[in-house]
Formats: C-alpha cells, structure tokens, sequence
C-alpha cells in the first residue's frame, strides 16, 4: 500500500475557530418512551447548548443496533435506528393512539432496557405502518417529503436494507452466513421466492427509515436555527451480520462458500483490555475498494455528511495499518499490522469532498506513520485529558501544555468513565498529578477537568453530558470488552431543565467568553 509522503499543504484545513459542544447520544435524551427519541426533550437539550453558548453536539452512529445494542455494530452504515423515532409525533396523522404508547411510559427512565423496548417498539411500528397502508399513505415528513419519493431517493443502500431486515426477520434474526445459499448475498436473493413473499416486510422497513429520516431532518433543523452543529460519528469498520457486508460481499475478506470472515478486527492488548479488543468486524478487501475509486465509501461518507455537519471518523489508524486477527482466534493477542491505503484514501476524499469537515479519532497506539498520516491530512486529532495523568511525564502528549490548535480535547469519551468515576477509582499517583497539575483539591474533579478543557489550546472542547451533570461511575456510557450492559444510562429532562435554570447553562457560556468559546 502507499506510504506516506511529505505535505506541505494539508489536505483539509476545516477547524479554524475556538468552540465547545458536548457528548449525548439520543438514547440517552430523557423521555417517556424507554429510550431517547427524537421528540421535544431533544428540542430542550438544543435550548440547553444554545443558552450555554455551545456549538456542537456530538453523537455516536446513528445506525440500527443489534446484538449488545452497540452503536459501533450496526445492522448499516447508512440506516437509522428505529429506536429513536418519536412514536408520539404518529399521534396527529392517526397511525397511533396515545393508550397505545402509554406502555412504553412503566419502562425505566434512567436506563434503557432494550429487551422490553424491542418486545415493544416494534409492534408499535408495524402497526404505525399498517394504518399508513390504510389511510392512503400521509405526507409525514415537515419538508414534504413523501415515502414514495424517500424510497426513490434512497434507493442506492435502502432497497438492499429493507429487504435485508425483512429476511432477517424471516430467518429468525440469524446471522445472514446462516441463511440458505438462495438468499446468501442480495445479488442471489433477487431470484429468489422471497423476494416477492416479503415484500410487505421489506417495504415496512424502508417505512421506518422513512420516520427516522424526516424526524431527523427536522431535529437537524432546529439545530440550525439555534447555531447548533451536529458532531456524527462513523466507525472505520461494519459489523459482519450487516447489510453492507451481505450487499457487497466483494468488499470484504470473507470465505467465499460460507461466507464468514476469514479474518476479524480489533486492537492487540491495551489501556482497556489485557487481551485486546477483538472486535469481530469484517476486514475491507482494500484492493477491490480502491480500483473502483473508493466508491462504497464515498458513498457512505455522503450518507454522513447528509445527516451531521461534522463527522468523526472512529480507529483513524486503522487507515495506515490494521490488526488483522484469524477469524478462529480466541483473543486479540494474536494477529498482524498490515498496512491499509493510508493518504492515498484520504485523497480520494478530499476530490469527492472537498468541503469535508472529519476528525480523526486517533487515540491509542501512535506510531510516526499514523501521526505522518494524520498531518498530511490536517484533520484535527483527540485528545483524552484521563489519559494525561499518571506521574511527572511532562512529555504525555495529553497533557494540556503539549496540545495542539488543530484538535479537540475531551475530559473523557463514550468509552471512558465518567471524570468522577475514573478519578474515584484510578491510582492515587494519577490523582495526585491532577491535583499538583492542575491545582486543585479534586473534589470537583468534572468541573476541574471541564474548566481545564476550555483553556485549552485546543480549538474544539467536547464535554461528556455525564461530567456537566456531575455524574459517578453508575452512569458510565460504554466499557470496552464488556459484552452486556453497556449503553443504557438515560439523563432525565429535570436535569436538562436545572442545567439551564440553575445556572450552569450561563456558568458555561461564561467560561466560553473567558477563553474565546
């Protein structure tokens, strides 16, 4: 694969001007429907960010979930999560009645229990869609977007999805490698009786993208019209049991006879793991992808820049070189870097995009060919202030006196605990260096570790919702390796309504206009 080479122009050049947003995926908006959806709570975070003089607010992948709810493992690379539709705002056209959605309301509020919400949401939505059959297909969407015309649109990665779900469905919910040869990739599956037996079940789950779609449109909306940028977030890699993967079988490192990976993703042995992370996605045939100009991925990265105006592109390393582990390892620990297309990719982006705004998440292991990669692009870089501490190593490239203008700094991410959280439970050495760091006592360690954020020389300070609020390790978004359990923790809309009344909203536009936020 190409190397990279040295530039004295960056290809992108996007992240000029000082600001701050913070991390919530829409899960965990507060809400009476077991999950976050896109409803008037998620109007009342936008007020939130908008009264705090926010800019950005980063989410995870969108994407529908599937087995251990992860929204790094999704069903697409460029579907929505059925989750997040506001199933009240179907109460107006008539596709659902209020006793109807009132169950949903017993399910806990602080954290989602996506057993009963898929017992439950589901049926919603078939029904939702029946009386939509029924009442002569409404225009549903603020814009004026029909279904007809959404499917017509769309029709490049949504037809395949649909009829993915509604097979999968069919078969169970077993992994697509399970399902008979027939209907083993959709090239086959066109000629097969399924084809027009599902058809229903394959038309109600472009009906779902349909909702997600207009919802989000008109979320995305009302973020514009209060100065608010959504922060997307894509990973490098996509699950194997995935539309895109049964869809486009040639792209991937896959046997051709069972259709399995014969070789998986992760990272060896880590910060977070003694056995690394094994992952299990699919490696990319990257060969296939770049004779053909990268064409999925441009397209996929089109489908991003439609729904989020900033997009962070997970495992950026996994752009010069990956783990490349046996699909019949038991753990990370055994595997290869091998190199991946590096600039040559990047490049290709630039053409397509030339207006691209990415950051790259590049934590973990840096080596001088994944920082070389990283600044001939000029995406902006991370950085994890948790990851700072541990001693006297003036040389942490996360201690704030080492970073960079071109990067965003975060007390912690979606894979971190909360700044609470990881200070009650980290070593007492890391928790002396952060108070003789940054001259505090640490009793508010969030607050210490917000503050020191929006000093910063970085010109992009994003903040976990959970230190704003103060919040403990009981609300610790995701740890990496354990496999149930994870994404679940919900804020409650009282919480919101104390961060704008109870002047932390005001405290933070403050330490925005101290240091030019």
């Amino acid at each position: 694969m190409p190397t990279v080479a040295a530039s004295a122009t960056p290809l992108f050049n996007w992240l000029d001007a000082r600001a701050a947003g913070v991390l919530l995926h829409p899960t965990a908006l507060p809400g009476d429907q077991g999950v976050g959806t896109f409803d008037v709570n998620a109007v009342r975070f936008l007020d939130f960010l908008q009264a705090a003089g926010l800019k950005y607010w980063q989410i995870c992948p969108l994407g529908p979930t599937g087995y251990g709810d992860s929204p790094y493992q999704c069903f697409s690379a460029f579907a929505g999560n059925p989750y997040l539709i506001d199933l009240r705002a179907l109460m107006a056209p008539g596709l659902l009645k209020d006793a109807e959605i009132a169950p949903l309301a017993a399910l806990s509020a602080d954290r989602v229990d996506y057993g009963a919400l898929y017992e439950k949401k589901w049926l919603l939505l078939a029904q939702a869609f029946a009386r939509f059959k029924a009442t002569g297909e409404p225009v549903l969407a603020a814009d004026g977007e029909a279904f007809a015309q959404f499917r017509k649109t769309q029709a490049g990665w949504l037809d395949g999805y649909a009829f993915f779900r509604a097979l999968k469905d069919h078969h169970k919910g077993v992994a697509w490698w399970e399902w008979p040869a027939a209907v083993r990739s959709y090239a086959a599956a066109q000629n097969s009786p399924l084809r027009a037996q599902l058809a229903a079940a394959t038309e109600a789950h472009a009906f779902y993208q349909y909702l997600f779609f207009a919802q989000w449109r008109a979320l995305r909306a009302a973020a514009v019209t209060r100065g608010i940028e959504i922060i997307g977030d894509i990973p490098i890699f996509v699950a194997a049991d995935s539309a895109d993967v049964w869809a486009n079988p040639e792209l991937f490192e896959l046997d051709a006879t069972t259709g399995r990976p014969l070789a998986v993703a992760g990272v060896p042995p880590d910060y977070f793991s003694a056995d690394g992370q094994l992952w299990g996605n699919p490696l990319y045939r990257w060969a296939r992808h770049s004779a053909d100009g990268y064409k999925w991925w441009h397209a996929r990265l089109r489908a991003s820049f439609e729904v989020c105006d900033v997009v962070r592109i997970d495992h950026f390393r996994g752009f010069e070189a990956y783990w490349r582990i046996p699909a019949s390892a038991p753990t990370a620990r055994t595997g290869e870097w091998v190199k991946a297309p590096g600039l040559e990719f990047f490049q290709s982006v630039r053409a397509a995009f030339p207006a691209a705004k990415i950051i790259a998440e590049d934590l973990g292991e840096l080596t001088p060919s994944v920082v070389a990669l990283r600044e001939a692009t000029g995406l902006p870089g991370m950085a994890i202030l948790q990851f700072a501490f541990g001693g006297d190593d003036a040389e942490n490239l996360y201690l704030p006196h080492n970073l960079v203008a071109n990067g965003a700094i975060y007390p912690g991410t979606h894979d971190n605990d909360t700044s609470i959280g990881w200070y009650a439970t980290t070593t007492e050495k890391e928790r002396d260096h952060v108070r003789r760091y940054l001259r505090v006592d640490g009793r508010e360690v969030a607050w210490d570790f917000i503050r020191t954020s929006y000093a910063a020389v970085s010109r992009l300070a994003v903040i976990p919702m959970q230190d704003i609020l103060s919040l403990g390790r009981e609300a610790r978004f995701n740890a990496p390796g354990k496999p149930q359990g994870n994404w679940q923790w919900r804020c409650r809309s009282v919480q919101i309504e104390q961060l704008i009344n109870g002047g932390t909203a005001a405290y933070l536009k403050s330490l925005g206009a101290m240091y030019g936020r």
